[in-house]
């Protein structure tokens, strides 16, 4: 049987899109927490090139990157498969999957911005949310896979879940549900998918790791 492991940081939201792949695929697999401030020697053979998180490792193979490593999990496992079979379908999803890995900035820009910097970045997670309203989930039924969660719903997965931390650490409110109703019930579907209910973060342990980080970013800022 092949052996799966997963290289992987409790708070990484990139991270979390390969635990969801391997759960909705069914792959059993090894998870191995890795210290981001004093990364182990095998991260560091595994992915010498960027050294970070996540890597999965397929019978000692290892694969970085959290986009190619769920492309590589779709072609190894084919069942419950993450996306469309039809070459167009699958065009688009990829233009969108491409589209929420280019926006992943925003989380740490918005996370260590104070004052006007912030607002820009503010600006930007707005002008995003109007993307993801106006073009993205036009026509979309329930998830972007329709009834069954896929790729698309996992990219942008940051917006469903890491955001929320965000605006607490920051006494913010930049999402409105109102304003942005298809974003709105996108976001409870997919928190609703039993294997995304059932394999959440900590966030209020999330939030208070940050929350410390952060005020001690903006002390030495301003010292």
């Amino acid at each position: 049987m092949a052996v799966v492991k997963l290289f992987g940081a409790w708070l990484s939201p990139y991270v979390f899109r390969v635990i969801w792949a391997l759960k909705l695929k069914g792959i059993p697999y090894e998870y191995i927490e890795e210290d981001l401030s004093n990364k182990s020697p095998l991260l560091l053979q595994y992915n010498p090139i960027h050294k970070k998180v996540p890597v999965l490792v397929h019978d000692g193979k290892p694969v970085c990157e959290s986009t190619v490593i769920l492309r590589y999990v779709d072609e190894i496992w084919p069942q419950n498969p993450l996306l469309p079979a039809d070459p167009y379908d699958r065009a688009v999803a990829l233009f969108w999957i491409k589209f929420a890995d280019d926006k992943g900035y925003l989380m740490l820009k918005l996370y260590r911005a104070n004052g006007e910097e912030q607002q820009a970045a503010v600006k930007e997670w707005l002008e995003m949310f109007e993307v993801m309203e106006e073009h993205a989930l036009v026509g979309v039924k329930k998830l972007f896979g329709g009834d069954e969660i896929n790729m698309v719903d996992i990219a942008f997965s940051f917006v469903a879940i890491w955001l929320g931390v965000l605006e607490d650490i920051l006494g913010l409110e930049i999402f409105q549900p109102h304003k942005f109703p298809r974003v709105s019930s996108w976001i409870q579907n997919f928190k609703s998918v039993p294997v995304i209910k059932d394999n959440l973060p900590d966030t209020d342990k999330m939030s208070t790791f940050l929350k410390h980080g952060r005020e001690m970013m903006l002390t030495s800022k301003s010292n």
